[in-house]
């Protein structure tokens, strides 16, 4: 059994990581958390790799411990970033708690479970209690599709035989299993314009266009085969007397079978214009395969299970989720994995998140049991 976790001690310390806000286009202040988590392993059996940031993002760490073999391992995945502006814990979403409920910025999405899963790493590895080797993995772009942390994250896995990804429970504290594929596409309408009073018909409305192309792209939407298409961003237009010259907007699909993530990317990117006097540019395709559960998966989820029975809480499986996660990387490779092991709570995105101080430490204890027996 995983020796007792201080809760008051975890809230202090998780609640240091929400203060150090860490938007993903931050690069300075995503690092600055990075500092914090590197720290950390100062004094413990614990090698630090940090690997420097690309495309104006912030740096990469990887952390290893456990024995030193060539047998392929367990990978922990958690991401530091965060959808919140700077600034969001001083106005809308302060740090507070209110009895169970501990309030901020990227605190279920998901520095609970970041933290939550460090601490557990770092008593494996201070007690040399794994059978296998343990890479911690902390990126700093899985809030924007992982461009520059995907193929770091495909060769760990590769190396593991168990990937496990902190993102925060689902439903009073589910864990996940299986995730929609993620396709984004950016879209860009050329029109002509023209002033809107004194010569009307000379001009070519970008945003007319996208209007057509909108409605088209979002009757993509299948519910009965999981197919949603959403165009959640769009911008365009100069003045409201100016026959607008430039639309933008993107689009983003979800799919459970990679077969309907091809078709459904190829419709979108073969799209032509209504009008034949404007320019339509798309760019984009899949960015997550689909994260199917498979019996590998199952069997993962079963000794979970065993060991938060033994810790004293019921560990319930999700249905497939829409939501991608850097899980949707590994388990595409075949790697078992298994995902939602973060803090329980809700909220992800708003300015209501929070996560419940009562699941800190059972789900500390949870990963670290994980840690010590998976073989």
């Amino acid at each position: 059994m995983a020796s007792e976790y201080d809760t008051d001690a975890m809230v202090a310390g998780l609640s240091r990581w929400v203060l150090e806000e860490s938007p993903t286009r931050d690069a300075a202040a995503v690092n600055r958390m990075i500092d914090i988590i590197a720290a950390e392993a100062q004094g413990l059996p614990i090698a630090v790799e940090r690997l420097p940031g690309k495309q104006g993002l912030g740096d990469t760490l990887v952390m290893r411990a456990g024995p030193r073999t060539d047998a392929k391992g367990i990978l922990i995945m958690s991401h530091v970033d965060t959808v919140h502006p700077m600034g969001t814990i001083d106005g809308p979403l302060p740090l507070r708690r209110d009895e169970d409920k501990l309030y901020g910025p990227g605190i279920y999405d998901m520095k609970g479970g970041a933290y939550l899963a460090l601490e557990a790493f770092k008593r494996v590895a201070a007690a040399g209690s794994a059978l296998l080797p343990i890479t911690f993995l902390f990126t700093p772009d899985e809030e924007i599709g992982s461009p520059t942390t995907r193929e770091i994250i495909e060769d760990e896995a590769r190396r593991a035989s168990y990937a496990l990804v902190t993102e925060p429970a689902r439903d009073g504290g589910k864990i996940v299993t299986a995730r929609k594929g993620v396709g984004r596409f950016d879209v860009r309408i050329e029109g002509r314009p023209a002033h809107s009073g004194t010569s009307h018909q000379l001009g070519r409305s970008a945003i007319r266009e996208a209007a057509r192309q909108i409605l088209d792209i979002e009757a993509m939407t299948d519910y009965a085969r999981g197919i949603t298409t959403t165009v959640g961003l769009i911008s365009g237009g100069t003045a409201a007397n100016v026959i607008p010259h430039f639309t933008y907007f993107s689009v983003d699909l979800r799919v459970i079978e990679d077969a309907d993530g091809v078709s459904a990317s190829e419709k979108i990117l073969a799209l032509k214009p209504y009008d034949p006097d404007v320019k339509l540019t798309i760019t984009g395709g899949m960015n997550r395969p689909a994260y199917v559960k498979t019996d590998e998966i199952g069997r993962l989820l079963a000794h979970a299970q065993h060991l938060a029975a033994d810790i004293g809480f019921e560990l319930a499986d999700s249905p497939m989720t829409g939501g991608g996660s850097d899980g949707n990387f590994t388990a595409a490779l075949g790697v078992p994995t298994l995902d939602g092991l973060g803090i329980d709570g809700e909220g992800a995105h708003t300015l209501h998140e929070y996560g419940l101080i009562s699941s800190l430490a059972p789900r500390g204890q949870l990963m670290q049991r994980l840690l010590e027996t998976l073989a």
